[in-house]
């Protein structure tokens, strides 16, 4: 393993390609008692159409079962139920599934190579039947409905529904009860065996642990493990600009909702390099819309706001920027949304002062187990390497190419949703 240092950070990493493909990461931190283990695969939501290597045509699979399968690799042949297994070393396991990934975690303080080699073997070990398929259905169907009664989660999937034309962003990472029933153990089979291989997945290891010892349980388990080409997925052709830029629904609530979301094209930004674009995308976030910002301030003070959440993502060729609120006058805030996005410039010492808070929480980040795991794990998904010289990018960050890619941004390719209280019988 190569090991290597983050620049500006008291801190070093080993990274190794297993010749199969299969990526490591492993950060050690002695300092620490507890450790964390994430495995993961390049496969989400956002694929439901491939054609495998035994096929000629492309197959259409159900939305949703990325979930699905993620839910039945805890039914083990041997019957051992692997939260089980790691609960019993007082070991905290669980996975999760997104648009772009799945992930299957453990963290702990005890048993570190037990868990290691048990997490690889459990994950590598599909176990599907008809029987233990049509169980799960009803499970997932359960919990889609339960989603569904979930304010926030109609609001943000109404949000991505008129954001997106065509992308698989649109539709719930579980699906729909009617696309679930759909689902067969040679589907799971499919997917399992084209996206679960060792070029589509990678370990990331942070805490308390032996880095050598780590190595040979992952080379034991992995090295021999056939790797199989991952297939080709067909571009979606999604429109530049949202498919439907004002909005207006109901739910269970008592005060208004708001949902803004902003579509940027990245082609837009050719010139920049992807890592410094995103620092630059979320330092425009925070300066605009952050904790310490004068919107925040000034909302709440005119009694617009309760509370405000934040976030960005990538979408294939789009950087989406999302912000949710309460507010007991929703028109008047998105009014207050769309002037503070539009306004012609940025604060220069807000700039500069942010650049300090970031390079500050690179460094509490740098001292954190479960931090630097996420880190690294988005690095790898969407960097394809850890980005070992962040400190250095963020303190070269310059106020001029802050304002250029501020000024490029399309203020006008936003969509609006308000979520009003449903009326009383």
């Amino acid at each position: 393993m190569k090991k290597k240092e983050f620049k500006n950070l008291d801190l070093s990493y080993y990274y190794e390609k297993l010749e199969n493909g299969l990526e490591v990461v492993m950060i050690p931190m002695e300092n620490k008692k507890n450790y964390f283990i994430t495995y993961a695969t390049r496969f989400g939501s956002d694929i439901t159409s491939f054609a495998s290597k035994d096929a000629k045509k492309e197959k259409k699979y159900p939305d949703g079962i990325a979930h699905f399968l993620e839910h039945k690799m805890f039914e083990q042949e041997d019957g051992v139920d692997p939260f089980t297994f790691f609960s019993q070393t007082g070991t905290g396991s669980n996975a999760s599934t997104s648009f772009d990934n799945t992930q299957y975690i453990c963290y702990g303080t005890k048993n570190f190579n037990e868990n290691l080699r048990y997490l690889i073997n459990f994950v590598n070990s599909p176990y599907y039947t008809d029987e233990n398929v049509e169980k799960e259905k009803g499970i997932i169907a359960e919990e889609i409905k339960m989603y569904d009664d979930v304010p926030d989660f109609k609001l943000e999937m109404r949000l991505r529904e008129n954001l997106f034309s065509a992308l698989p962003r649109r539709i719930d990472i579980g699906g729909s009860i009617k696309e679930i029933n759909k689902i067969t153990k040679e589907d799971l089979y499919n997917c399992y065996n084209n996206f679960y291989t060792p070029n589509n997945m990678f370990i990331i290891i942070v805490g308390n642990f032996n880095v050598k010892e780590a190595s040979k349980i992952i080379s034991e388990e992995l090295e021999l493990k056939e790797n199989v080409k991952t297939p080709k997925i067909k571009e979606i052709v999604e429109k530049k600009q949202v498919r439907l830029k004002k909005d207006e629904i109901t739910g269970n609530i008592e005060i208004p909702k708001v949902a803004f979301g902003l579509k940027q094209h990245l082609k837009d930004f050719e010139e920049y390099d992807k890592v410094d674009l995103d620092l630059y995308f979320s330092m425009i976030t925070k300066i605009l819309f952050g904790g310490s910002s004068t919107f925040k301030e000034n909302a709440i003070e005119k009694n617009l706001l309760n509370n405000l959440y934040i976030d960005g993502e990538d979408a294939g060729e789009f950087k989406i920027f999302f912000l949710m609120a309460d507010s007991n006058n929703p028109e008047e805030l998105i009014k207050e949304i769309k002037k503070e996005i539009n306004k012609d410039s940025l604060d220069k010492e807000t700039f500069e002062r942010m650049k300090k808070v970031s390079i500050a929480n690179e460094v509490r980040i740098s001292d954190d187990v479960s931090g630097m795991v996420r880190t690294a794990f988005n690095d790898l998904l969407y960097y394809k390497e850890v980005i070992d010289d962040r400190v250095n990018r963020i303190r070269n960050l310059n106020y001029e190419d802050l304002m250029n890619i501020f000024n490029k941004i399309d203020k006008e390719n936003y969509a609006s949703i308000i979520m009003k209280p449903k009326k009383r019988k």
